[in-house]
């Protein structure tokens, strides 16, 4: 049995508090001095890659804004795979993914660090789903990614993704939406539900505002009703087809009422438009990429080779 100490509890529930009251919350900046490339580092090689093809990826820091966020680009050819985390997460929670991505499908793939997290800059106030899009935009303009790009995002990153896409449909060749937020969720009785749930732990996090996890909550939590109603009324692009995976456990297990929500939502999505598929990661929690990797890397791999290309 492993070992939680009190620090990463306090961490681990900041965490929980973002996977249901950020949800919604799309964390913020991105950026790019284009012509930067800081650093480089190799990507641990899978079964079936030697190490002579092991993947160099490189961190490119990207102005927007008057912020810098950091990219961190594992160069293939072809289509691009961008990696969009959840609440509180930075771009180190794809790690065991991306040497897997890149040998399975030869792409290139892209993560990075939302304002606030990892090596990216902090922004300070109340989050806005405008400015997330904004830094998303301009670190793929600047690192010259136009077209074919697979979007996947996992938990509170689908509020972002929802955007992105409706911004960007030329851009998008797909999307694979990972437990995420999506916008038949939000109804007012569910967004009540969510900061009655969240309101002990955004008091707790507001005791240790410098804690990155706990920043992240208390910035979502500042504009999470305004920002959720919002939200709950955007729409999914129909030119960008969509495999939406749902965990088993939802990120509300133990109350069924929400898990089914969550459920709910989440077919309610699929079936709003065309190109949209619902997937369901059996035994996982709302950590799918953790739980279920070889079925996250299938789904991508299948919407890679679709080649959904736009003129």
């Amino acid at each position: 049995m492993s070992r939680t100490t009190p620090h990463r509890r306090s961490v681990n529930r900041a965490l929980s508090a973002l996977a249901l009251l950020a949800l919604t919350a799309g964390a913020v900046t991105a950026c790019s001095d284009g012509n930067a490339s800081e650093s480089t580092h190799s990507a641990s090689p899978e079964a079936g890659q030697t190490a002579g093809q092991t993947a160099e990826t490189k961190l490119r820091m990207i102005d927007n804004r008057g912020h810098r966020l950091a990219f961190h680009v594992t160069q293939g050819h072809g289509s691009t795979i961008v990696l969009d985390s959840g609440g509180g997460e930075d771009s180190s929670y794809w790690d065991d993914l991306v040497p897997r991505l890149h040998a399975a499908t030869g792409a290139t793939v892209v993560t990075y660090d939302r304002a606030g997290l990892g090596r990216s800059d902090v922004v300070p106030g109340p989050w806005k789903v405008e400015s997330a899009v904004s830094d998303l935009e301009a670190g793929l303009e600047q690192l010259g990614v136009t077209k074919n790009v697979t979007l996947v995002s996992h938990s509170q990153a689908g509020e972002i993704a929802t955007y992105f896409a409706k911004e960007n449909q030329k851009m998008l060749s797909g999307a694979v939406l990972v437990d995420a937020n999506l916008p038949p969720l939000f109804t007012d009785a569910q967004i009540a539900r969510l900061v009655a749930f969240s309101r002990p732990q955004v008091d707790a996090a507001k005791k240790d505002p410098e804690n990155p996890q706990n920043r992240q909550l208390i910035s979502t939590s500042e504009s999470f009703v305004a920002t959720s109603k919002a939200f709950h009324k955007a729409t999914w692009p129909d030119a960008v087809p969509a495999t939406v995976i749902v965990s088993e456990k939802t990120p509300f297990d133990g109350s069924p009422e929400d898990a089914q929500r969550w459920r709910d939502a989440a077919a309610t999505f699929v079936h709003d438009g065309p190109g949209r598929t619902l997937v369901t990661a059996e035994g996982s929690s709302h950590d799918v990429p953790k739980d279920s990797p070889d079925l996250v890397l299938k789904e991508i791999e299948g919407m890679v080779a679709s080649h959904h290309l736009h003129p």
